[in-house]
């Protein structure tokens, strides 16, 4: 099971994950977010790498709100690395990779499956800690005592390939097995017609790893 958010990143641990020579069963979620572009993002990348299966689950995290990206909060914008890295942003949802996470888990109990993909990343991120490499170990042990598949050995192993990885290495290995990154979407506010703003964290982000990276950055942006 591959965790697609549509994003690069996630576009990224998918083309690993299929390169490993596993059969991919990718899964996105319809929260609510406002950037809700990145689920088509999603249904292309999938449909266009051959995924097994392609899901989106629907549920609505704006009952909780809590985040820039469920409630009505403003998206931080124009924001360098020392801010991004200062606090937790607004753009945090409140405990969304541990939801997601247990979803994905049952997902792959139902299928047999013994393995989970996921694309979150502790050297270049923005400050959610539910992106670190601690998080994913005790998820991982807890999602084995919590499923009769883990009771009964046959428990899933959580990865995490791009954990240690900046930005600019993570471009650097999709392009080189294959990714069109011209596919994903990663802005936090896109306009009406999905173009990113190119000003949220995520946006520069991005911009800085393909710039460092010394590959064209291929993001339609709004401005």
């Amino acid at each position: 099971v591959v965790l697609l958010s549509g994003g690069l990143d996630s576009a990224t641990v998918l083309a690993i994950a299929q390169d490993a020579g596993f059969a991919c069963h990718t899964l996105s979620f319809d929260y609510g977010q406002r950037h809700r572009h990145e689920l088509a993002a999603a249904r292309t990348i999938a449909e266009r790498c051959g995924a097994a299966q392609h899901q989106t689950m629907p549920m609505d995290l704006r009952l909780f709100g809590g985040s820039a990206l469920t409630d009505d909060i403003e998206v931080p914008k124009g924001r360098d690395e020392t801010e991004m890295q200062a606090s937790i942003p607004v753009t945090y949802v409140p405990a969304r990779n541990l939801i997601f996470l247990s979803l994905a888990s049952a997902y792959a109990e139902v299928l047999g499956a013994r393995d989970v993909f996921l694309g979150v990343n502790a050297v270049d991120y923005s400050g959610y800690p539910d992106c670190r490499p601690e998080f994913i170990r005790s998820f991982e042990q807890a999602a084995n005592l919590a499923t009769k598949a883990g009771v009964d050995g046959r428990g899933s192993t959580l990865h995490a390939p791009l954990m240690e990885l900046t930005k600019a290495e993570i471009i650097r290995r999709g392009g080189a097995l294959g990714v069109d990154y011209g596919l994903t979407h990663s802005c936090y506010d896109p306009d009406p017609q999905g173009l990113a703003c190119g000003a949220c964290d995520s946006c520069l982000l991005r911009a800085r790893g393909f710039e460092q990276a010394g590959v064209p950055d291929p993001t339609r942006y709004a401005v």
